[in-house]
């Protein structure tokens, strides 16, 4: 329990830092990302899974592929066989190229599968830390699992 209320605390710290420098810079929608997860093992205080994501720009509607990994430190136990993960892309110009998602980011997440799953990341990083990933939902997650840490998500 005290394992669970310490990375709570953490990921309310580490969200309400993240929160002014989201604050300081206008942004504006500039598409959606979406990745599907491989099959992930909680180990107790973290896990690792891989992800293959497809960035669709708002204003253009190409799409741009990237490869990834999402790491969690934190509480984190159970075994889902993957699913979808979104996020709405913002973006201080609604021009996101080919390479702009690269990079790495860094939030709180939480996330319950008990069967389907549902779950939340907000995560800000990418060029100069000026791209925002925003939570839609996380859909046809399949397990048993509970997860509640920091999230740092790599994308190249």
């Amino acid at each position: 329990m005290n394992l669970f209320r310490s990375a709570l605390v953490l990921a309310c710290i580490f969200s309400a830092a993240a929160a002014p420098a989201s604050a300081q810079a206008q942004r504006v929608r500039a598409g959606e990302l979406i990745c599907d997860a491989a099959p992930r093992v909680g180990l107790v205080l973290g896990s690792r899974q891989d992800l293959r994501c497809v960035f669709r720009s708002d204003l253009t509607g190409r799409r741009y592929v990237y490869a990834g990994a999402i790491r969690r430190i934190g509480v984190d136990f159970g075994i889902t066989r993957g699913g979808q993960l979104s996020w709405t892309v913002f973006a201080p110009a609604m021009q996101v190229g080919r390479n702009s998602l690269r990079g790495t980011y860094v939030g709180a997440s939480g996330n319950v599968a008990l069967g389907v799953g549902l779950g939340a990341k907000l995560l800000i990083g990418g060029f100069r830390h000026t791209i925002t990933l925003q939570p839609l939902s996380i859909a046809g997650q399949i397990g048993l699992s509970a997860a509640l840490g920091v999230t740092d998500l790599s994308l190249h």
